[in-house]
């Protein structure tokens, strides 16, 4: 989801905040009652009385302006349909202008906090849930927030809103509003218990200024929001400009205490890496996210880094690593035998890759959950996770579910004669064979794929994956297309493959229907690119979803995890340690950064 604001927040140290869950997973409420906050298992780590998250500065300086640059393009204001490419920042999670009911901390791996909604109210079967909205809930043009805006919210999101929202609210069995700040939902049946938390995040939008009729058209007409910033300029496609909401209602609310400090963001965007980075070279914006090792090694030598005018500030990763990876559409004929898909992994000579390309600062993946207790990888399976996987016997392989298998170290010279002859033998018993130097099946028909590039470095590392495929007989074609076009080829399952990221949430749950589901796979719009449609894959997920305990949890997770290893849907790539943040010097941010890392709204200006 995920999927700039959505790049969003959290924090490293949370040792203290973690023993508080552990301590809340003890104490089960026996009726439902009203709370400030609410989290996947247990209560939430923070008191009624809280002031603020614990890293953010409280006192941080308001005023400025900061810059952020973005690779890509838009064409539109509304991020809440499929059609078009839709600019960053503007809705939840933590969106500058459309607010959700409640807001998820970032120094905790699931948990709400009052925001629109001053309570929660749900029983511990989680069958039901009730919001109390704060009576001083403002949109930006003064309209007050209603219960009626969020079942407008709700009704519209569900029925013409993304693939994921139309999902997630098809589970409600009903909705009313009991007076104008109450709004109950009725989840009997839905055997979902993150069901609440997500509508909790469901973004709430204004019954009065929206128009329902053209609402899945594309549109550049600034949206109306209850968050704490407005739309104040858009250059279609180059920038836009957020503008502090001086009446902004939730401004002394303690989710919001010491975040959202400048008074303006914008946001510029660039159509290629090469003109993001020399436009940061430039100081024509503030804050960057590198994302390629070789120029985080080399790249910051230009004046402005060497006299402390830019910062490099690497900031730590809490949560799980996710998953990276080149990316096989099993829709196509030729990615469905999993024995291809097995025998094109071993090709991919990470040694040579990560030392030759990378400088050596990656780490190889070997979890859709890397670097966590949620990974599977070198864990037999247990007792619990066994038991999900009943049902399924071929859906997990024997060393994936004993936890033997990793990705096997490569020799690196990148020309591995071993790695090769293992995957020839793959491929010819799924019927292909080596002919005079090119891979053919039984029709004579020669291995040939495209790969969809996104940018520069993706094309690279294709090309260097390309040249080792040809080794064994492989034509791949490599095409780089501009971001519009290739997003919607994207939504529309148009390629062979693709390198593409999940990232990993501390709790993930439903947004992994939409990943890896049967339903998703046939669903334009969704994230199961690779057209997954594993029937273990629901059950593990909905094993998630009903867990009561983090035991149960993770167990659940980690047969997920085993599941799409045994599938052989991706060929895992790797990883950074570290988030690799460079930012002006004047652009500062807290001490500590929170469990998930980068947090721009809680960064301030000094100086300028």
């Amino acid at each position: 989801m995920l999927d700039c604001l959505a790049m969003i927040s959290r924090f490293a140290s949370i040792r203290p905040l973690l023993a508080g869950l552990v301590l809340a997973a003890s104490v089960v409420a026996a009726s439902a009652e009203p709370r400030h906050g609410a989290a996947m298992h247990g209560l939430p780590a923070l008191p009624p009385d809280f002031a603020h998250f614990p890293h953010v500065r409280p006192d941080a300086p308001k005023g400025g302006r900061i810059v952020f640059g973005v690779q890509g393009t838009f064409d539109t204001l509304n991020p809440f349909v499929v059609r078009g490419v839709a600019a960053q920042a503007i809705a939840p999670p933590n969106g500058l202008v459309v607010q959700s009911l409640m807001m998820r901390s970032p120094d905790e791996p699931f948990s709400l906090y009052a925001a629109i909604a001053a309570s929660i109210d749900m029983p511990e079967d989680r069958s039901r849930v009730t919001f109390r909205l704060d009576p001083r809930a403002r949109f930006s043009d003064g309209r007050p927030v209603t219960a009626e805006d969020v079942l407008f919210s709700w009704r519209l999101l569900k029925e013409k809103g993304r693939p994921n929202w139309r999902s997630f609210y098809a589970k409600v069995k009903s909705a009313e509003a009991p007076d104008p700040l109450t709004v109950r939902f009725e989840l009997g049946g839905a055997e979902d218990r993150e069901l609440p938390l997500i509508l909790a995040l469901m973004p709430v939008l204004p019954r009065h200024a929206t128009d329902e009729t053209r609402f899945e058209e594309t549109s550049l007409a600034p949206p109306v929001g209850s968050g704490p910033y407005v739309v104040a300029e858009v250059k279609p496609g180059e920038s836009v400009v957020f503008r502090r909401n001086p009446d902004f209602w939730g401004k002394d609310l303690p989710v919001f205490r010491g975040l959202y400090n400048p008074d303006e963001m914008r946001f510029d965007y660039f159509r290629d890496a090469n003109s993001l980075f020399e436009a940061f070279k430039g100081g024509l914006y503030d804050v960057r996210i590198e994302s390629d090792p070789t120029r985080w090694a080399t790249g910051y030598d230009f004046p402005a880094a060497k006299d402390g005018r830019v910062v490099k500030d690497p900031i730590p990763i809490g949560t799980p690593k996710g998953m990276t990876g080149f990316v096989f559409n099993t829709r196509r004929p030729i990615f469905a035998d999993i024995r291809v898909r097995e025998a094109f992994g071993l090709l991919f000579d990470f040694e040579w890759v990560n030392r030759t390309l990378f400088h050596g600062l990656y780490g190889r993946t070997t979890s859709f959950f890397e670097g966590s207790d949620l990974a599977s990888s070198g864990r037999p399976a247990s007792a619990r996770e066994r038991e999900i996987l009943a049902r399924f016997p071929d859906a997990v392989r024997e060393d994936v579910l004993e936890g033997r298998r990793s990705a096997v170290p490569a020799d690196g010279s990148g020309r591995d004669r071993e790695a090769a002859r293992r995957a020839l033998a793959l491929l010819k018993a799924a019927g292909w064979t080596l002919s005079d130097g090119v891979l053919k099946n039984a029709a004579g028909e020669p291995f040939v794929f495209e790969f969809l590039a996104a940018n520069r470095l993706q094309e690279r590392l294709a090309l260097n994956f390309a040249r080792s495929l040809e080794r064994i007989g492989v034509r791949a074609s490599i095409r780089l297309i501009d971001d519009v076009q290739y997003w919607r080829r994207l939504a529309a399952f148009d390629f062979d493959m693709i390198q593409f990221s999940w990232s990993a949430s501390p709790s993930p749950g439903n947004e992994q229907y939409n990943r890896w589901s049967a339903r998703a796979a046939d669903r334009q719009g969704s994230l199961n690119y690779a057209g997954a449609r594993a029937p273990a894959v629901e059950a593990a997920v909905d094993a998630m979803l009903a867990a009561r305990g983090r035991e149960d949890f993770v167990d659940a997770v980690r047969a997920l995890d085993r599941v799409l290893l045994s599938g052989f849907y991706v060929v895992p790539l790797f990883h950074s340690p570290e988030i690799w943040l460079v930012r002006k010097s004047e652009v500062k941010r807290p001490a500590r950064a929170p469990l998930f890392g980068y947090a721009p709204e809680s960064f301030w200006i000094e100086g300028r």
